[in-house]
């Protein structure tokens, strides 16, 4: 087995508060012998007040701890890293719920790329003082940092690296996105996403005779400048000390599905936060908490989600059209409806880079149906739900099903509408701050 770049246990501190001099002696993640040490004196960034760390009540397996079992990719010829942070969590106190320090106003989270990129948000004292904003307060409580597993993969892709074989290490190593380090720069760029796969294939995909010349040939950096162009901007991510609220305020205000946790002093990536780990991580302690009213309304009382120009496909519909769907409508998954108008499975971004993996992307002529039997994971079918469910009972569903999304239907199980995750968190502790609804994300 070949072995990309090279692997170093790294420790998550002991110290809650982090110091500047372990941040600089122990850093997170490891870059290849191809690409150059971060930053060693990046922007400095305004500390927040601290706020008391709290652990889990049970440490849930975590899907990004797991280690796939899968062969090495084909030689690349450059390097990558998989950095592994590899310590026990100190033992800390009691999960109890912790109201915290009052603020009139939310400024924006700290970090080398964001400056500027938050709008501060006022929040009325309403929200402050009712129920309805626990969540809120308990996102504002807690940092970025408490919610880093002890153990997780991050894979780091240098811009030099061709586009092809970054998507095969995506594949070996079970990751759906990861930051682009720019030697040149000396700094992370960006990521390299699922979508950026989605988006060659949609873009220069011709027929099964023509091969995609700029799948095969061409390098991340090259892919980013013919593709982005004149619209380049700076990577949007967040410090490990800014508050868990910034993190899904930044999420959803940027339309963004990953927003990678970068350490101001070091300049390491340290995780990448997703609606996904936020969630749960705010579900292991809502049994501690008072129980807002909303909690108990349905959907359509709520009006959460999406209800209106419904996008989905059919079973023959040609995978190239999927792609073409996704691009164009700007959404991360497909239903797949049969004759009947049932939903009979989903079609999402995720399912699109097995065509990396089974090498069949020169073929997008074949059928949903037939692009779904290479599924590399077990499908237990479509997670639904109903509009006159409960979000608790919706919360509760989607946390335990871990899927991104719950596909809405009526009676006969046709489909009504989607509700996404980060509609979850907009309604959990967006709205009763009073920031309002955002547009359907992208990847």
């Amino acid at each position: 087995m070949k072995r990309f770049g090279s692997l170093r246990g790294t420790k998550k501190p002991k110290d809650q508060n982090r110091s500047t001099q372990r941040r600089q002696s122990e850093p997170h993640g490891l870059f290849a012998s191809s690409v150059s040490s971060s930053p060693s004196t990046p922007t400095q960034v305004t500390k927040q007040h601290p706020f008391p760390l709290e652990s889990y009540k049970q440490e849930p397996e975590r899907p990004e701890s797991r280690i796939y079992a899968s062969s090495s990719p084909p030689d690349t010829g450059q390097r990558f890293c998989l950095a592994f942070q590899s310590p026990a969590r100190p033992p800390l106190a009691s999960p109890t719920y912790h109201a915290p320090l009052r603020t009139a106003v939310l400024a924006a989270a700290p970090g080398p790329a964001e400056a500027g990129m938050l709008e501060k948000l006022e929040f009325q004292e309403e929200a402050e003082d009712s129920e309805s904003g626990v969540y809120m307060r308990f996102m504002r409580s807690h940092k970025c940092y408490d919610i880093v597993p002890t153990s997780s993969k991050l894979v780091v892709f240098d811009t030099t690296l061709q586009v092809k074989k970054a998507f095969f290490a995506l594949v070996a190593n079970g990751v759906r996105a990861a930051p682009l380090w720019e030697s040149k720069k000396q700094s992370f760029v960006g990521m390299l996403t699922i979508t950026d796969f989605i988006n060659i294939l949609h873009r220069y995909y011709k027929s099964p005779m023509v091969q995609i010349y700029e799948l095969e040939e061409h390098k991340i950096e090259t892919w980013r400048e013919l593709y982005l162009q004149e619209t380049f901007k700076p990577l949007v991510n967040i410090s490990p000390d800014a508050s868990l609220f910034d993190a899904v305020y930044s999420l959803i205000k940027n339309k963004i599905h990953r927003l990678p946790v970068i350490d101001p002093i070091s300049g390491n990536a340290l995780y990448i936060l997703t609606h996904k780990r936020i969630l749960k991580f705010l579900q292991l302690f809502m049994s501690d908490m008072p129980k807002p009213a909303f909690m108990k309304q349905n959907l359509d009382e709520l009006g959460i989600g999406t209800y209106h120009n419904i996008a989905f496909i059919h079973p023959d519909t040609p995978i190239i059209k999927a792609l073409n769907i996704f691009v164009e409508r700007r959404i991360s998954a497909l239903p797949v409806v049969d004759e009947s108008g049932k939903v009979v499975d989903i079609y999402s971004k995720f399912d699109v880079i097995n065509l990396a993996a089974e090498k069949t992307y020169n073929n997008l002529d074949i059928t949903v149906t037939q692009a779904l039997q290479h599924r590399s994971q077990y499908f237990e079918g479509v997670v639904k739900c109903s509009k006159l469910e409960t979000l608790e009972t919706i919360v509760d569903r989607i946390v335990r099903a871990e899927v991104h999304r719950l596909v809405v239907v009526n009676e006969a199980d046709s489909i009504v509408g989607i509700i996404s995750l980060s509609d979850i968190l907009q309604a959990l502790i967006l709205t009763p701050a009073g920031a309002k609804q955002k547009e359907t994300e992208t990847e």
